[in-house]
């Protein structure tokens, strides 16, 4: 006598709930989005998304997004160990405030940022004095993009860490083998997937951010401004098409860029398995 089986109790029923909420949130939205954009036609698109301040800001966006990601790739992974591997006296504090870029308007925080890098401010009066600028200038967009995308990193790589043993690590040590070379030959290969993950979600999310941004980078044309804010500018003119063309740039770019680190994760998981 043969048995069905399901996946779960009711799969047929939640695997209809799942898509027909998908479909309201992403991809309807994300459909009606490429209509919009083809109503200017491919010549009217093409000059949307090649105008120079709109190449000027896509450079702005993808490489201050790129740093930013990559600094909390490095400091987040260091931050999640430190709160995973140690205990000390306000350890649940911090792991607390690690948080705070999500709990805290974007808005905020740009404005809070600002006004500790301009030259009077606390931060930025001294780096002034040395001649480094930081608000209103792309290092400052760096320092808001690092803000808010720290929890990223953290938080992927920190369960991951928790679930590894420390044994591993001081059977290395038993071994004779360096701490440096532990953390890169077993450490490291275990945690790769998850801090690529936090690259890939920070580095995405800098691509979009736009609250607090704006108030940091000064605005300049062709220095200073960011992508989204391209967007906006152009939805204020009321070229609702040329906005949704560059849009659909940012979105295309930060649709393939999650498929290359997915792939990339893959095939890591699997080099480690094997």
């Amino acid at each position: 006598m043969s048995v069905s089986k399901k996946v779960l109790p009711g799969f047929g029923l939640t695997m209809g709930l799942t898509m027909s909420y998908l479909s309201f949130i992403v991809l309807i939205p994300m459909f009606s989005l490429a209509l919009e954009a083809a109503e200017v036609g491919w010549a009217g698109f093409w000059k949307a998304i090649t105008d120079p301040r709109i190449i000027a800001s896509y450079k702005v966006s993808f490489g201050c997004s790129f740093i930013a990601a990559l600094i909390n790739a490095i400091f987040g992974t260091i931050m999640a160990w430190v709160l995973t591997r140690y205990r000390f006296l306000g350890r649940r504090i911090i792991d607390g405030l690690i948080e705070l870029p999500f709990a805290l308007p974007t808005a905020v925080a740009g404005i809070a940022l600002t006004a500790l890098t301009v030259d009077k401010g606390w931060i930025g009066k001294p780096l002034a004095e040395l001649g480094i600028a930081v608000a209103y200038t792309r290092v400052g967009i760096v320092v808001a993009l690092t803000f808010i995308t720290l929890p990223f990193v953290v938080r992927s790589v920190q369960p991951v860490l928790e679930r590894l043993s420390p044994d591993y690590e001081e059977a290395g040590l038993v071994l004779g083998a360096s701490k440096l070379k532990i953390f890169f030959k077993i450490v490291f290969p275990e945690i790769k997937p998850a801090v690529l993950t936090g690259f890939s979600l920070a580095f995405a999310r800098g691509l979009g951010e736009y609250g607090s941004v704006i108030f940091i980078a000064g605005n300049k044309p062709l220095k200073t401004e960011i992508a989204p804010l391209m967007i906006v500018t152009r939805l204020e003119e009321f070229l609702y098409g040329q906005a949704t063309a560059v849009a659909l740039v940012m979105l295309t770019a930060s649709f393939i860029i999650m498929f290359l680190i997915n792939r990339l994760q893959i095939r890591s998981a699997t080099f480690c398995e094997g």
